[in-house]
Parts: C-alpha cells; structure tokens; sequence
C-alpha cells in the first residue's frame, strides 16, 4: 500500500498563497525561520514535466513567497532549490521548489552554498 502524496492531499489552512499552477505553505520541517515552499498542483516530480507557462507561474509564486518572507523575517540572502529525482535528494515525489532564508552568521562558511550537496567536490576556492 503507498502512502498518499502529502502534498495533493494538504489540508487549506496550510496554504498562504496559490495561483493557478500552484501553492506556497511554510515548511513542515524548516532549516531555517521562514523556510517556505512552493508547490505544484499538478502531481509531478520535474520542473522538467511543467509548461513553459507552468514553470512561470510557479516562479512568479517564488517572487511573491520571498516578499512575504523579506518582511517577516528580513534574511540577509537566500538559497533556492529543487531536489529533482531521489539521486537529488527528492524524498516527496512532487515538484516543489524551496525558499530558504539564509542569515549572516547562520553557519560558519556559507560560501559555496547548494555546492554543498556534494561536499568532497562543493569547496573550489581553496588549496585543499
């Protein structure tokens, strides 16, 4: 038996803002304050499996998502990303994309960023 998609079957009160290609909610597990996502209506797991329209619609929910989080939390900068395939880390079958606020001094070196994804090849710019 599989276990229903958690995101086709989310309950309204999660959702803070939609379009017709999607929705935005916060995070169930943030990494950080404000970690908000947004999410495909349409059950698939690529933004490669979206409409050029699609794939518009859902940034323009990235833009007006990052507004909402500038004001509620002011971050010095942002992380963006889609985990596309289980090789990618993608633990939910269904396009979402995430928004992470990221604050000075929230790590100790954030330089690299989404390099980190493979840590033995993230850091080019030293002599290691």
């Amino acid at each position: 038996m599989s276990v229903p998609c958690p995101f086709c079957y989310l309950p309204s009160d999660r959702i803070i803002d939609s379009n017709d290609a999607g929705f935005v909610l916060r995070d169930a597990f943030p990494v950080s304050p404000g970690h908000t996502l947004i999410v495909s209506k349409q059950h698939v797991g690529s933004v490669f499996d979206l409409t050029a329209v699609d794939r518009d619609l859902l940034l323009r929910l990235l833009d007006r998502a990052k507004l909402v989080v500038d004001c509620e939390y002011q971050p010095d900068a942002y992380n963006v990303g889609i985990n596309d395939g289980v090789a990618a880390g993608q633990t939910i079958p269904h396009l979402h994309i995430h928004l992470i606020p990221r604050f000075n001094g929230d790590v100790a070196d954030p330089r690299g960023g989404v390099r980190w994804v493979i840590a033995d090849k993230a850091d080019y710019w030293s002599t290691r």
